[in-house]
């Protein structure tokens, strides 16, 4: 587990980019934080070390639940605040994304319950102030039970 502490935009912006360049197929990150923590930011760091052009606009998928990108590998940036829980993501048949080619950056995870993959990368931002955010990253394999 490592903490960084960012003061600006561009300080986490360059931990995601960090946190994509080390990303591969079938890769997921979790994100974990309060409205307004930064999460979304993060994610953009993550799409330009995945290779997404710049010209590409990353935004927080909240009213579509996902937006996909194009890159090296492709992202998948899920938003799940909307949802109720892992029966609507089986539902939706966002769940296959988590099995699929490209990477996938999940805000509000622990919506997705007993779906979360057994291997995932864990993120925790704490925005400690309006210049501080203290951001957590786990490598997690957990296994499933039953």
């Amino acid at each position: 587990m490592t903490t960084y502490t960012t003061h600006n935009a561009e300080e986490t912006l360059k931990i995601g980019k960090d946190i994509g360049n080390g990303l591969e197929a079938g890769d997921t990150v979790c994100i974990h934080g309060d409205l307004g923590a930064g999460k979304t930011c993060l994610v953009q760091g993550i799409a330009r070390g995945l290779g997404v052009s710049e010209n590409e606009y990353v935004r927080s998928p909240t009213f579509t639940i996902l937006h996909s990108h194009p890159g090296r590998l492709t992202l998948h940036h899920f938003d799940f605040y909307r949802l109720s829980g892992p029966g609507e993501i089986e539902d939706l048949g966002l769940d296959e994304f988590l099995q699929g080619d490209g990477v996938c950056a999940v805000e509000w995870p622990e919506r997705l319950g007993p779906l979360s993959p057994e291997k995932r990368i864990e993120v925790r931002i704490i925005q400690v102030s309006d210049t501080r955010r203290d951001i957590t990253i786990n490598h997690l394999t957990t296994k499933k039970e039953g």
